[in-house]
């Protein structure tokens, strides 16, 4: 792919847009010459950072022949009308897409996205994304955009006109689900079965007899297979005519109310029903007696689960004889209404289903008849308010509050684990009997204070529920967790039950964890230094001997130097005679 991209040639022109619609088309119908294959998904990548010319465009350049969407190749691959053609248009394109079932990527630069987003919506199958300005994310690009369209799959077809109307409906990856109207699915895997119905309804007939004969095509998008479905109308058809033999007005099989044609009843402008044996002179409602089976104009007729005759629903018989539809518009039955464990309104000695509503029998309630009318249930066994008042009688059962104390448990409301109680009031007299701590802590305020009961010490403070044990755990001002429990059923007594060792948590030194941090932190500091002052001499050892080695190996000239001056110049007197 690299060296067809740097063999490619590279042209200029004076406008932004550029003729890519152009390598577009020759790309799509020229099939033997690009080499695609029939049972392979098609995809074609399309890269640029500019517009595009369409057709009208060709006009600037003098080019008024529209473009005939054919191929137009030489044996060098190259386009040979680009002078003689206008550019294709964007419908031309979408055609050719939709016929040669082509997936078009459309990758171009940021400041050309909105631009191309928008052509993909017009053109079937096709897709935009953003590429970088230097073209490092094309393979990425293409990877996600081909996981896009392999992973959902669309259906279309060749509907042109508002004759016939088309619907579709699919379970998609849900094959336990009800049918939903999509004609898409998406999120699919490689071995997925997904199935569509259509759903195909004339909305009129065609006034030109010869469009009484259509073909559709149901197809997915970017994939090259189809479904053909001839069409056709049956909008006129020679029963409706006198000359036909069975064509009867008056005729036994309308209630000589009505003309017998096509095997079906037309009445006359007094009657109606299926053999026109209704009349609207015996009647007060008028022809069109189907209003008059419904409940309101966006209900069904008869509900759905009857037929109207003569104005009056006649409702439909269910294989079980028990279970019975009935009411004036057949909205009502005896078997849909809320089946708890299975039962019909909680079984018969409960209530039974009217209108598919639960009519409870005396002593239960309920929208299923499933709860107890009294609140005997909700009462606790020895006596006293309904729910011990700290709840409400929701069904026979207690349905407990939460307050500021806590939240009330139990089947009467009567438990209450997070409430404070008498643990507070406790407290002080466990911790300086048991303990010999706290505010009592000496032994004559001990003594004054706490004389309601002496704590039993033992190892592990256990509670029993049906003795109404209340258990109270808290920590000291030593930090040390203690638990104690008590009964006080008994008016006259207090049962206490103490931890005997209370638990604290280990004791730290914190002088001595000092003191090891400021050791650590003086070595590591010295240890610092002292590598420093043998990495110092270590590098000062090596530049000295490297330096003695140079000096060893200098050879020295002892010639003169021709800049050196002597430190002292002598001078003589010429006119010194030497005495």
């Amino acid at each position: 792919m690299d060296q067809e991209v740097q063999r490619a040639n590279v042209s200029g022109n004076l406008d932004a847009p550029e003729g890519g619609f152009d390598a577009i088309m020759q790309a799509i119908v020229c099939r033997e010459q690009i080499g695609w294959r029939e049972k392979a998904r098609r995809l074609l990548l399309f890269s640029t950072d500019a517009g595009f010319h369409y057709a009208g465009d060709g006009k600037l350049g003098g080019v008024i022949t529209p473009n005939d969407g054919e191929c137009h190749l030489d044996h060098n691959g190259r386009y040979t009308h680009s002078t003689t053609q206008d550019y294709p248009s964007i419908s031309q394109i979408n055609l050719k897409v939709k016929q040669n079932a082509i997936n078009v990527i459309f990758a171009v630069t940021a400041e050309e996205l909105s631009v191309y987003e928008q052509l993909s919506r017009l053109v079937e199958g096709s897709s935009a994304a953003k590429l970088s300005n230097d073209s490092s994310n094309i393979v990425s690009l293409v990877r996600d955009q081909y996981n896009k369209i392999s992973s959902s799959v669309e259906m279309k077809d060749n509907r042109t006109d508002n004759v016939i109307d088309v619907k579709y409906y699919s379970r998609c990856r849900n094959t336990n689900g009800a049918l939903q109207q999509t004609n898409r699915c998406e999120g699919l895997k490689v071995g997925d079965v997904v199935t569509f119905e259509a759903h195909i309804t004339l909305l009129q007939c065609p006034t030109d007899p010869r469009d009484w004969q259509q073909v559709l095509q149901i197809y997915p998008v970017g994939i090259n297979e189809s479904l053909t479905v001839d069409i056709e109308m049956l909008c006129s058809c020679p029963c409706e005519h006198p000359s036909d033999p069975e064509y009867r007005e008056r005729a036994d099989e309308c209630s000589n109310a009505g003309t017998y044609k096509c095997g079906v009843c037309e009445c006359d402008g007094t009657n109606h029903g299926q053999r026109c044996e209704c009349s609207a002179l015996d009647s007060l409602l008028e022809p069109g007696m189907v209003d008059a089976c419904r409940m309101s104009n966006a209900s069904e007729e008869c509900s759905g689960r009857g037929q109207c005759v003569c104005g009056v629903c006649v409702c439909e018989r269910r294989p079980n004889p028990d279970e019975l539809i009935d009411g004036r518009y057949c909205e009502c039955d005896n078997f849909s209404c809320d089946r708890p464990g299975g039962l019909l309104c909680s079984g018969p000695d409960h209530g039974r289903c009217v209108c598919g509503q639960c009519e409870c029998r005396e002593g239960w309630t309920g929208p299923a008849c499933d709860c107890r009318a009294s609140s005997e249930t909700c009462m606790p066994p020895g006596g006293g308010e309904l729910c011990s008042g700290h709840g409400t009688c929701e069904c026979g059962t207690c349905r407990c509050t939460v307050t500021e104390d806590g939240r009330y448990t139990g089947r009467y409301c009567e438990k209450c684990p997070t409430c404070a109680g008498r643990c507070n009031e406790f407290k002080h007299c466990v911790q300086c009997q048991q303990y010999k701590t706290g505010p009592l802590a000496e032994s004559n305020e001990c003594a004054a204070n706490c004389t309601l009961f002496v704590p039993i010490p033992v190892e592990k403070v256990t509670i029993d529920e049906e003795r109404n044990d209340n258990k109270c755990t808290f920590f000291d001002e030593d930090d040390c967790r203690f638990e104690f429990s008590y009964n006080d059923s008994d008016q006259d007594k207090v049962v206490v039950t103490a931890q005997e060792n209370r638990e604290c948590p280990p004791k730290v030194f914190m002088l001595g964890i000092a003191l090891a941090v400021i050791a650590v932190v003086v070595l590591i500091g010295m240890a610092v230094l002292l590598l420093w002052k043998v990495l110092t001499s270590i590098h000062d050892q090596r530049e000295f001997a490297k330096f003695e080695k140079e000096r060893m190996k200098a050879k020295w000239n002892t010639g003169e130097n021709p800049i050196y001056k002597q430190a002292t110049t002598t001078f003589k007197n010429p006119t010194y005679s030497g005495k």
